[in-house]
């Protein structure tokens, strides 16, 4: 019996665990805690003790911590400076507007924070890790976060280890502890009363082949693992989505400083009061900063979430979905996706292409003792018609691997002892030495003849678009009671098991449909050529070249890279070369996707701008994933590539309408200062317009999106975006200096009346350019949502009444006269006029650049 000591410790270094004096550490009797489990009140309080099975930070922030942090942001805390000398300065409505704008910006972002962390955590719980566990004694799906010290759990094939344990049971099991040790190959793994790291599995890796049964010793950080965390506390890399937000920050904050430094240094140069001046700066700086470009993404984020959650697309990363709206190329396995992945047996042959069925009864041997992940084909294996056959005893096992291609069982009947081998035809073949034609009493030699015939076989059985598995046997000394691969040797070709795959009705409209929206679609699979060339011909993907996993070998990186572009499927290829693949691609500019759910495909996901992988999966497969598709199809994947497109086109409107607009008002502002005689607006009323701009675009996560946004990749283009703020933001200017003349030499405006002129002329050029900037093309044929329509104009109506009111009087408004709310009514058409003109221009020209 083993007894839990310390929760803490981990396996291999301060035991957990101890075994006591009398006892067997596997005997499992039906009174020892690893035959019945712990009790459910027994797991909550070890629950409550040693907290979640989580590397995560427990739990999150309070909404008063949340809020106190947003108060150290820089901005805030030059708002609250500036909110400290108006107050002190008895500049009361210049406190109040100051207040305002920290207070919006403050709690909309912390709301729609929290919100968009409720969506996210939703949607990954859907698809959390789940682990079979042992309670008051029935076994049962608990999610990992749950498991406790003392837990017994149960792994298989494809299974994450979810935490530190000892092993208390394990047949063949074989797992891959490359995360914690670097070790490529998987390492083998028994149950014995010793304490030491052979005998436990460590959370973080993986089983590669075999089935276990566990005694959880070590959870959450204290896992060796969690140690290993700890030690490092590194952030994740950035993603292309964060880069480019962060050199969109860069761009904007440039700009500002400059413009800032320029106003404040102008108007002191004039002789203007230095507080009005440096609360003018102050003002001017937040006026041009777009503060709500955190809550715009991650409302639009969260929002594209979830409505790819309605498509059948868990996200788990948020920032996966711009990723994936600039995926251009998509490397696919061809199993599960382009065929339907219900496999059958249809054949079963001799080397020399006769029908045998000594060749299956073979296989369901192999395939029925086989303890590791079992693909599609093993599982047709079993369901062939004619029982397993009887008598046998299996003895060992080598399980399969990526590298060698095949999994090879000793089993036993009547006293005699044979090595069964099941792989990739062309591996097995070549470890064959004879062969037994169907009826023969003896093996022959596999000579020159023999070995072409069966060859041919194999060629002729792609041709026809199916897939094959070699057979193989030979019999060892009674005795042997151990396999390696070195035994896979002077082996007697029994022949071929063929199955039909046939490809899925779905995939041909689906591929259409990838290739209308711009994504290239790879073909990555460890199956041969024929079958995969015949695979892309009856779905209708242009089969341009073929690469296979020994071609792809002989190659440098630099061959590889000028063979992608004419390559559309790579076929017998390892994991390791399928990863190899995906990182040519993104060094070639590309934004690839991966999409695949065994164990293999772990590697791959990783590589991958996105990685994509199915509910169904294997454990590894869904936590190396970016997002998870409840259905196995294309057609999903195309309706969440439209989807992040969609949510990226959001974020970029928000973007191209805040560089545009500030840009224009910093030009506007440097050339107020040298032109008037007083400021062309008070800092009030900078916050005040600031303010109401602001809650004029907080709909546009919500938006509809052009078709024409959404039929070729988008990505971070930091140039189009400068250029964009060079043709519109000076256009505006324009329109403001018209403005000036109108306000001073038409109307003779004085400070006051001059400053809620362009007041009203900024709010109602800068609010309804969003309808125009919102489209590339006609403003009345795309339909923008309602709470757009809704929180412009609904901003646009107060700004214009703003000044016949007494909070207008109060923060230095006065009515205007109608002839001039005329005229500037008049301008505003004008400029939007111009816009439209100007927009259409850039996008044609930005398009026959692109092209």
């Amino acid at each position: 019996m083993i007894e839990v000591k310390a929760a803490a410790a981990r396996p291999g270094e301060t035991a957990p665990m101890r075994h006591h004096a009398g006892g067997d550490a596997m005997s499992g009797d039906a009174t020892s805690p690893e035959a019945t489990g712990l009790g459910s009140a027994e797991a909550a309080a070890r629950l409550a003790q040693y907290g979640p099975n989580s590397l995560e930070v427990a739990g999150r922030e309070s909404w008063v911590v949340s809020l106190l942090k947003r108060f150290s942001n820089p901005l805030v805390v030059i708002l609250l400076f500036a909110a400290g000398v108006s107050a002190l300065t008895g500049e009361a409505a210049s406190f109040a507007i100051i207040a305002g704008v920290i207070g919006l910006s403050v709690l909309i972002d912390l709301v729609q924070e929290r919100r968009a962390e409720d969506a996210a955590a939703a949607l990954r719980q859907r698809v959390a890790l789940t682990v079979q566990v042992l309670r008051d004694g029935q076994w049962g799906e608990r999610p990992a976060a749950a498991l406790v010290p003392g837990d017994v759990v149960r792994l298989a094939a494809g299974s994450l280890v979810p935490a530190d344990g000892w092993l208390l049971e394990a047949r063949d099991l074989f797992v891959n502890e490359a995360l914690l040790t670097g070790e490529a190959y998987p390492v083998e793994k028994t149950a014995a009363a010793a304490e030491d790291d052979a005998h436990a599995v460590f959370m973080g890796s993986s089983v590669v082949s075999g089935t276990a049964r566990v005694l959880i010793a070590a959870t959450g950080h204290a896992t060796r693992l969690g140690e290993i965390a700890r030690s490092l506390r590194r952030e994740p890399p950035p993603t292309a989505f964060t880069l480019g937000i962060h050199r969109f920050g860069l761009l904007i904050l440039r700009l500002t400083v400059l413009m800032v430094l320029f106003v404040l240094l102008g108007n002191l140069l004039l002789g203007r009061p230095v507080l009005d001046s440096f609360l003018f700066a102050l003002a001017l700086a937040v006026g041009l900063t777009p503060e709500l470009l955190p809550m715009v993404v991650s409302v639009t984020l969260a929002r594209g979430a979830l409505r790819m959650a309605q498509r059948q697309v868990i996200v788990k990363r948020l920032s996966a979905i711009h990723d994936l709206g600039a995926m251009d190329v998509l490397c696919s396995d061809k199993t599960g996706t382009l065929t339907e992945a219900q496999v059958r047996v249809v054949r079963q042959l001799d080397g020399t292409g006769a029908p045998s069925e000594e060749v299956l009864d073979w296989a369901k041997v192999n395939a029925g003792f086989e303890t590791g992940l079992r693909s599609p084909l093993d599982e047709a294996i079993l369901a062939a018609p004619g029982a397993m056959p009887a008598g046998w005893r299996k003895i060992d096992e080598v399980p399969f691997d990526f590298e060698r291609r095949r999994v090879s069982v000793l089993a036993e009947r009547e006293g005699r002892r044979f090595l069964v081998v099941k792989g990739a035809p062309e591996d097995v073949l070549a470890l064959c030495v004879a062969h037994r034609p169907a009826g023969a009493a003896v093996p022959r030699a596999l000579d020159p003849a023999a070995r072409a015939a069966a060859e041919a076989v194999f060629a002729r059985l792609g041709e026809e678009g199916f897939r094959a598995l070699g057979i193989a046997w030979r019999e060892v000394d009674v005795t042997r009671a151990h396999i390696d691969t070195a035994d896979e040797a002077e082996l007697v070709f029994a022949g071929y098991v063929a199955f039909l795959d046939p490809p899925k009705e779905s995939a041909r409209p689906a591929l259409a449909e990838l290739a209308a929206l711009g994504v290239v679609v790879k073909v990555v699979t460890g199956d041969n050529e024929r079958v995969t060339r015949r695979v892309c011909t009856e779905l209708g993907l242009p089969c341009e070249g073929l690469l296979t996993g020994p071609e792809l070998a002989a190659l440098d990186d630099e061959a590889l890279s000028a063979r992608l572009g004419r390559t559309t499927a790579f076929c017998r290829v390892t994991p390791a070369q399928k990863a190899r693949v995906i990182r040519a691609f993104r060094r070639a500019g590309h934004v690839v996707g991966y999409l695949g759910d065994g164990i293999n495909d772990a590697p791959s996901l990783h590589a991958a701008d996105v990685g994509l992988s199915v509910e169904g999966a294997v454990d590894v497969a869904k936590d190396a994933a970016a997002m998870i598709l409840l259905r196995h199809e294309l057609g999903v994947l195309a309706e969440g590539v439209r989807e992040g497109r969609r949510t990226f086109a959001n974020i970029m409107k928000y973007v191209m309408m805040g560089t545009s607009s500030n840009f224009g008002n910093m030009l506007s502002m440097a050339a107020a200062v040298l032109l008037l005689p007083f400021l062309p607006m008070l800092p009030v009323q900078i916050l005040a317009n600031n303010l109401l701009y602001d809650l004029s675009e907080t709909a546009i996560p919500f938006d509809r999106v052009d078709a024409e946004a959404v039929t070729r990749p988008r990505h971070w283009d930091m140039r189009t975006v400068r250029d964009f703020m060079l043709v519109l933001g000076p256009l505006s200017s324009a329109f403001d200096l018209l403005t000036f003349g109108l306000l001073a030499g038409v109307f003779g405006a004085g400070a006051a009346l001059f400053q809620t002129g362009w007041f009203i002329e900024s709010m109602a050029t800068q609010v309804l350019v969003i309808f125009l900037i919102r489209t590339r093309g006609n403003p009345f044929a795309s339909r923008p949502h309602p709470l757009l329509v809704a929180s412009s104009l609904g901003v646009l109506a107060v700004a214009v009444a703003l000044p016949f009111t007494p909070f207008g009087a109060w923060l230095g408004f006065v009515p205007p006269p109608p002839a001039l709310l005329a005229a500037l009514a008049g301008l505003t058409v004008a400029y939007l006029g111009a816009v439209e003109l100007a927009k259409r221009w850039f996008h044609a020209r930005h398009r026959s650049l692109a092209g």
